[in-house]
């Protein structure tokens, strides 16, 4: 099977361009798409517990840490403790996370709208449709059995 004919394939060349293509347009802030993913996650009144950024994202712990580190010397969020329980950590934007933010959703909601003027709306709804599938199959299905693999 040649890689053009895998469904993974087409999948993660889109994203590695899309992920390029992001990854440019932020470093004009100094920033990376990582960065901008957070900017994008963080509840912009009630902030977001650390923990549970990482799995909204799909981002490893470690990961998720030094981003957040990073963000912080940045001075784009600032981590504020649970008042009854001082385990529970928030992440909250800073003033100046909130404008890079907007600058993030600006790039966003702009490569969305350039996509679907070139794809159509009935050819977006079948992309929707197939990759909720894939991500159904991939949830539930037991991929990987040696006896399926053997077969």
């Amino acid at each position: 099977m040649k890689p053009e004919e895998t469904i993974d394939f087409p999948i993660r060349w889109a994203w590695h361009r899309i992920a390029r293509l992001y990854n440019a347009e932020a470093s004009k802030y100094g920033g990376s798409m990582a960065l901008g993913y957070v900017l994008l996650n963080v509840d912009f009144d009630l902030g977001t517990p650390s923990t549970k950024l990482g799995p909204k994202m799909g981002m490893e712990p470690r990961s998720l840490t030094r981003t957040l580190k990073s963000m912080e010397k940045k001075g784009l969020i600032y981590r504020e403790p649970g008042k009854k329980d001082k385990r529970l950590v928030r992440i909250f934007l800073t003033d100046y996370g909130k404008e890079m933010r907007e600058i993030t959703k600006t790039s966003v909601i702009h490569l969305n709208k350039v996509v679907q003027a070139k794809i159509g709306k009935k050819n977006l709804n079948v992309f929707f449709d197939t990759m909720s599938d894939i991500n159904s199959i991939l949830e539930t299905e037991q991929i990987f059995k040696n006896e399926e693999i053997n077969s």
